[in-house]
């Protein structure tokens, strides 16, 4: 009998001494899925481009990573998908700050005119930026990576040659650039760009900010026959892909690895896509037969000037609010240097 209970107390405490490696086999063997939400259509290339991240994540984890992708907002609009990401509606949303206008304020800095010029500049600043403040606003989820589309240019259906001619104007636009519609003297209708098309065809709006891409990428050409190409103020706002905070945690770190290598990865990858399809945008808005209105020096001097008090006052809000608004804009001014050669 001494035998036998000495067998299995043997057996049992050789289980025990393997019992963590099997578990920890078990755990790696375990399919982790997650579900992506993004507001651009499919067959847009940034519908494709996180597409392609995500199959690389899948790739690069042996799939044990399993990311199952909703494009075209069918998991969420995209003023909805950070709550979304937020509640776990989805693991992993793409949006835009500047949709709920308000909610980050330090990110907001982005949305200033500092004369962006291109998609490039624009999407390697605004990740030096986060990295530099780390803001608390983004402290409930993991940020993946960020980019920021080129310059955001004027796009109407009657020709805008001077600051009077856009004078009373209805101007879709998004976030700080209603202020920008404002003090250029235009009416600004905020809208993000899924409505935008319906819109200019139904003359709910007379014109869009944004960048040239939209002209092909979401069809906007064929309901605006002019570009007003007002460099000097070209806006940016920047886009977020970010995680479901308690899903990161519950990674394991050499998971968590590839998805911040891949996302590094990801970062110049958008920024050269986004000036890809400006150009395209172009190529495609005048085969329409459309025009771009070049501004004369004086007069984009002039646009310049009507915005700075957008700036100023964006300053004055941070600061009410505790934060380094003027810190903020000079550091985009100093990034600017550093990255802003056309």
């Amino acid at each position: 009998m001494k035998h036998e209970r000495l067998a299995v107390v043997m057996i049992f405490v050789s289980i025990l001494a393997v019992f963590p490696f099997l578990t920890a086999f078990s755990a790696e063997g375990k399919t982790i899925t997650l579900s992506y939400a993004n507001f651009f259509p499919p067959t847009h290339i940034h519908g494709k481009l996180p597409a392609a991240w995500a199959k690389e994540i899948e790739k690069r984890t042996n799939e044990r990573v399993k990311i199952t992708y909703f494009p075209g907002g069918t998991l969420g609009k995209g003023d909805e998908i950070y709550d979304n990401v937020l509640s776990g509606v989805c693991d992993i949303g793409l949006s835009v700050f500047a949709y709920t206008k308000g909610r980050f304020p330090v990110m907001e800095a982005h949305d200033c005119f500092f004369g962006y010029p291109s998609a490039m500049a624009a999407t390697l600043m605004v990740n030096d930026f986060y990295n530099k403040f780390k803001p608390k606003e983004l402290n409930d989820v993991k940020v993946l990576y960020l980019n920021a589309h080129g310059p955001g240019l004027l796009h109407t259906k009657k020709p805008v040659y001077k600051l009077e001619d856009l004078k009373g104007m209805k101007i879709r636009c998004t976030g700080t650039s209603a202020l920008m519609v404002k003090a250029l003297g235009g009416v600004p209708v905020a809208m993000p760009q899924g409505d935008t098309y319906e819109a200019l065809q139904k003359g709910v709006v007379e014109g869009t900010f944004a960048p040239m891409e939209v002209l092909k990428g979401w069809k906007q050409g064929e309901v605006i026959k002019y570009t007003t190409e007002c460099y000097d103020v070209g806006y940016s706002q920047a886009v977020f892909v970010v995680m479901n905070l308690k899903k990161w945690n519950s990674l394991p770190k050499d998971i968590q690895k590839v998805f911040e290598q891949v996302s590094k990865e990801w970062i110049p990858k958008t920024g050269k896509a986004w000036d890809d399809i400006d150009a395209g945008g172009r190529e495609f808005t005048l085969s329409l037969g459309n025009n771009i209105i070049p501004l004369s020096k004086e007069e984009s001097a002039r646009w310049v000037e009507a915005v700075q008090p957008v700036t100023e006052d964006y300053i004055k809000r941070a600061e009410s609010a505790g934060l380094a608004g003027r810190e903020y804009i000079a550091e985009y001014r100093t990034l600017l240097k550093k990255y802003g050669k056309k």
